[in-house]
């Protein structure tokens, strides 16, 4: 998988923030507004709004069109260096038959977001782009009380140094997923409670593979299936599959089904690896171990390297995972490691 390397962030650039789903930054401005200050005074980005950025929810549900325009947009002005999602939510999908790939393709530039950005993700995967499955604007940027360190030197060391990024640790200061309600402005400054993390759990495999990454919310890629976005077997081979759930907390028997798609599909059998995001809540962590294990039993992928309950998807803080780069899982030595660098 050979895609397009996107060129790194400097000091003073401008970047644009987007909603392609749920449009909470318009109903949410206080949490927006924090999230736009912590961009300019902890990075020194420059942050502008794609034009219906902060409209309402309902007109943003009203308006996928709209969306595709806003994504259109950012990526043919070269003004902007950077796009970055403000939320995910569940409807990305409606945008596709408004999307020129052309224009990403001959615009290349960061797009950042997670969850339902997925679909982007993919868009940019069809574009030939690589894009950056990480935080959005009103979950990482905008954390309660302040950004956690972790995501502030993920952000960092992802897009805007050329340099490889070697080994990728464990979150170690505590991970959260508690529900602060964002629409009580007086918890904005409320800092979420952490909970300690025992680390990665590395739970099939005792060898070392690398491969290009490829994955997303696993409840968004069911949408993808089917459609022309998704992607031909060629692309899928010889990937490590990077999977993680939504806040939904779907049902064990779902993640069972879904994976034998892949399983089905000989996505599975060609891949190197599997990493798994750390579930929301860490509900159902080792019943989604259990139904991944036994699908790969199943297709007797007895060797299959596995890590789950790693630092991304809907948990916080989270590192960043770069489509199409070359990662590396090292069973002997239980590490995770990116072996290129993520922007020029």
């Amino acid at each position: 998988m050979k895609l397009i390397t996107p060129k790194r962030l400097v000091s003073g650039d401008k970047i644009a923030t987007i909603s392609m789903s749920w449009g909470g930054a318009g109903d949410l401005p206080h949490r927006y507004l924090k999230g736009k200050e912590r961009l300019n005074q902890i990075f020194n980005l420059e942050v502008s709004e794609t034009k219906h950025a902060l409209q309402s929810a309902q007109w943003i549900y009203n308006h996928p069109e709209a969306r595709a325009n806003d994504l259109m947009d950012a990526f043919s002005d070269p003004s902007i260096k950077a796009i970055i999602s403000n939320i995910g939510g569940d409807d990305s999908i409606r945008m596709l038959k408004y999307i020129d790939i052309n224009v990403i393709r001959n615009n290349p530039k960061i797009f950042l977001g997670f969850s339902d950005s997925t679909i982007t993700h993919f868009i940019c995967l069809k574009a030939g782009l690589s894009s950056f499955y990480g935080t959005s604007l009103l979950v990482g940027f905008a954390e309660n009380g302040a950004m956690h360190e972790y995501q502030i030197n993920d952000i960092n060391r992802t897009l805007f140094s050329p340099s490889v990024i070697g080994q990728i640790h464990p979150n170690k200061e505590g991970w959260t997923t508690e529900f602060l309600d964002w629409f009580d402005v007086s918890l904005q400054n409320t800092k979420r409670q952490l909970t300690l993390s025992s680390g990665w759990r590395f739970i099939r495999g005792n060898s070392i593979v690398q491969g290009p990454l490829i994955g997303g919310c696993i409840e968004v890629l069911e949408m993808l299936k089917g459609t022309d976005y998704w992607p031909d077997t060629e692309v899928w081979k010889d990937c490590i599959l990077f999977f993680e759930t939504s806040e939904d907390k779907p049902k064990t028997e779902y993640v069972r089904w879904w994976l034998r798609n892949y399983a089905a599909t000989g996505i599975l059998k060609n891949a190197k690896g599997i990493i798994f995001g750390r579930p929301y809540d860490n509900l159902h962590a080792e019943e989604y171990e259990t139904e991944l294990l036994k699908v790969l039993d199943e297709e007797d992928l007895y060797d299959l390297p596995v890590i789950t309950q790693m630092d991304f998807g809907h948990t916080c803080p989270t590192f960043t995972l770069p489509y199409g780069k070359l990662a590396e899982i090292n069973c002997i030595d239980q590490t995770f490691s990116i072996l290129e660098s993520e922007v020029l």
